[in-house]
């Protein structure tokens, strides 16, 4: 009887289910993005307002699932780490910003779409750090900022909304105290491009946690990091809700598992 009673229960998909997932770098990619094309701010100004994906592997992802159609994924950054470096991509090579208005490609320069901007609209600006408190930090190789330098202060000025996907690989400490300890002209020695970094506070972070709640409804908790044998990088999420969420989670976070780690393609 004990024995059918627990049957039972594993039948039951509202019941309560926990399960624990490994997300290499790239898969986490995957399911952050798909998370933030989904979110309803996204969706509203995809119908009715603007939106501008900004430079990044991750805002890569991102595109893809907005625009349905592959993008190249190491050109359209702009700053990297690879190789063991701070690097920059071929300014020449990258692509223009997706930039979209009621969910057409815009006909002008991204820079003039974001002198619409107003309150309801998007900007997307993937990070290279984040710490417990959701600030993003953004290495800045370019001297006078690069398209930080260019949005960010409009969009705080309008109240437009900035949404930062960002793996959890990128966690630290503390994004204001590691913006205070650069500035590319206080370097004295760094391997690749000296950077400055800036602080954005109040943006929408979407992690892997995030992205399961958006697309699964669970809950997640970050409980481990890191791996070897092409789970450098890793990270290891812990979620629970009813047993129909969770299997579905599960089940998407295992189709992930063809996701192509970013390749150098120049």
């Amino acid at each position: 009887m004990a024995e059918m009673g627990e049957n039972s229960i594993r039948k039951d998909k509202s019941a309560r289910m926990r399960a624990m997932v490994v997300l290499n770098p790239s898969e986490s990619k995957r399911l952050i993005a798909r998370a933030v094309a989904q979110m309803p701010v996204v969706q509203e100004a995809l119908r009715n307002g603007r939106l501008i994906i900004g430079n990044g592997i991750t805002n890569a992802f991102v595109a893809e699932e907005i625009i349905g159609k592959p993008m190249p994924k190491w050109r359209y950054a702009a700053g990297v780490i690879a190789g063991g470096r701070l690097d920059v991509t071929d300014s020449a090579a990258r692509p223009e910003l997706v930039a979209l208005k009621r969910g057409k490609p815009f006909t002008g320069a991204w820079i003039d779409l974001l002198q619409e901007f107003q309150k309801g609209d998007v900007f997307i600006k993937g990070a290279n750090a984040l710490d417990p408190e959701g600030n993003v930090g953004v290495l800045l190789g370019s001297p006078v900022g690069g398209t930080v330098g260019q949005f960010y202060g409009i969009l705080a000025a309008r109240g437009a909304h900035l949404i930062a996907p960002v793996g959890l690989e990128k966690l630290v400490p503390d994004v204001i105290e590691a913006a205070r300890q650069l500035g590319a002209d206080r370097m004295d020695r760094v391997d690749g491009v000296s950077c400055g970094m800036a602080v954005l506070t109040g943006a929408e972070v979407v992690t892997e946690l995030e992205a399961l709640e958006i697309l699964f409804g669970v809950e997640a908790w970050h409980v481990a990091s890191g791996g070897v044998a092409g789970s450098e990088g890793a990270v290891v999420i812990a979620i629970e809700g009813s047993g129909a969420s969770v299997e579905q989670a599960f089940a998407y976070t295992e189709s992930l598992a063809g996701e192509s780690a970013v390749q150098r393609d120049e």
